[in-house]
């Protein structure tokens, strides 16, 4: 028997209450070209082990990350995860304290969010940080409308630099929520002025630390700029392992830092989950959004944590909420908590520091093959070179040998179709590197 909860009455009665003519119209945004119009083409029904096969047959068609020379960035960074963290967030004390309606009976869960606090603050070299956001995308728009409501001001500046995909995330809740966003054009160059962009209607400029392209820049000077005019500064850090290297964005004037955590504790997972995320100054924190945990002491005397100024929850006054997000992401919040505890800040600081060698030996290996034009003065673990052909045909032939050489540009925009982002962290070998160098060269003839 079908389990079908309403009835055509309910589903009238539902629809009648809320104001639309049918199932349909609730569903009026959402694109047509992104709707599902018809059956999907899969077997109306099949056994366990037939489904597997199926899947098993399926999945072999993808080309592990694991297996292959793999130079993929633009958001998502390979790198090694010890099996302690996996081992860890199993643990039955872990995998069973998720928080309930009443947090404070999940002490465990509160402390390892209020360490995950900690941790963040420290490596943004901000004041505060809260219990993590669903992704860096997702954070980057929440720092925007923070931004709107600190300021009172309604126009957002995006850097050019800023990752094409975080942008779009940014104007669509722009689009539905009602702010302006001057969006620029993608700048591999490195030739923006911000600066001059920011007037006395701006509420934030937007900057990614290192850049979509790779490039490092010192923000201070923007932060000031940004702080004349009374706007605030956000930074966004798609790859968080470059703050045990570099200047952390809080020591350079941001009032906003807005990350992507996935490459501490957490694999690539084909796109996630993925752990956002954010950190700001004390003056501003009845503004952010999410979670906060706090260190308190009980009726005994005894140290404990509970959820701190919760009142601008959804689950309380959901009319004054300063966010549409009312959790975290905790399951990857924990791996990453557990990974930067077993790498401490030495560790860290080794593990960045390989990261920028293997950057740097690709980039001059790459800049000896003919055709190929490395446009970086300074980067992190990853950054952009020319080709002398169109860079997607490139990668699509490298993956045959098999390479998995990078992201073509043009995957996000037209008229870079020459430009190749690549990463290297600290899973590239020597024999990757020459690999990809020889394979290159050959197609590039």
């Amino acid at each position: 028997m079908r389990y079908l909860p309403l009835t055509e009455a309910d589903r009238r009665d539902m629809l009648a209450a809320i104001g639309v003519p049918s199932v349909d119209a609730l569903f009026r945004d959402v694109p047509q070209q992104a709707r599902q119009t018809t059956v999907i083409d899969l077997p109306p029904h099949q056994g366990e082990l037939e489904v597997e096969r199926a899947l098993s047959s399926m999945a072999a068609k993808n080309v592990a990350a694991g297996s292959v020379p793999f130079f993929l960035g633009g958001g998502a960074y390979r790198h090694h995860v010890p099996a302690t963290v996996d081992h860890m967030i199993q643990r039955g004390e872990f995998l069973t304290s998720y928080t309930p309606y009443q947090p404070e009976v999940t002490q465990g869960t509160l402390q390892y969010l209020f360490e995950f606090q900690t941790q963040v603050a420290l490596l943004t070299g901000m004041d505060v940080a809260n219990a993590s956001l669903y992704d860096g995308a997702t954070a980057t728009a929440e720092a925007v409308t923070m931004a709107n409501r600190v300021t009172g001001r309604r126009r957002a500046v995006l850097s050019g630099g800023l990752h094409p995909q975080y942008r779009e995330v940014v104007e669509t809740l722009a689009r539905f929520v009602g702010f302006g966003v001057d969006a620029q054009p993608l700048d591999p160059e490195g030739t923006e002025d911000l600066a001059a962009l920011v007037d006395g209607e701006t509420s934030c400029v937007v900057v990614q630390y290192p850049n979509f392209f790779g490039r490092v820049r010192d923000l201070r000077g923007l932060a000031q700029a940004c702080h004349a005019k009374g706007a605030l500064l956000v930074v966004v850090v798609t790859e968080v392992v470059s703050l045990g290297a570099l200047t952390p964005p809080g020591e350079m004037g941001a009032d906003i830092v807005a990350a992507e955590g996935q490459s501490i504790g957490n694999g690539l997972n084909f796109g996630g989950p993925y752990v956002g995320l954010f950190a700001t100054r004390d003056r501003f924190v009845r503004q952010m959004p999410g979670r906060l945990v706090g260190q308190t002491t009980d009726a005994e005397g005894r140290r404990g944590w509970v959820l701190t100024l919760s009142t601008r929850e959804q689950h309380i006054r959901r009319e004054k909420a300063t966010s549409n997000i009312c959790t975290n992401s905790g399951l990857c919040t924990l791996a990453f908590t557990i990974h930067l505890s077993l790498l401490g800040e030495a560790g860290l600081t080794r593990l960045a520091a390989i990261n920028h060698g293997k950057a740097v030996q690709l980039a001059e290996r790459l800049a000896k093959v003919p055709g190929v034009t490395v446009l970086n003065d300074s980067f992190f673990n990853e950054f952009t070179v020319r080709l002398a052909k169109p860079a997607a045909p490139v990668v699509d032939r490298l993956a045959e040998r098999p390479i998995i050489a990078g992201v073509p540009v043009s995957r996000f925009a037209s008229g870079h179709d020459d430009l190749l982002i690549l990463a290297a962290t600290e899973t590239v070998t020597d024999a990757d590197i020459e690999a990809l160098a020889t394979a290159l060269e050959e197609t590039l003839r």
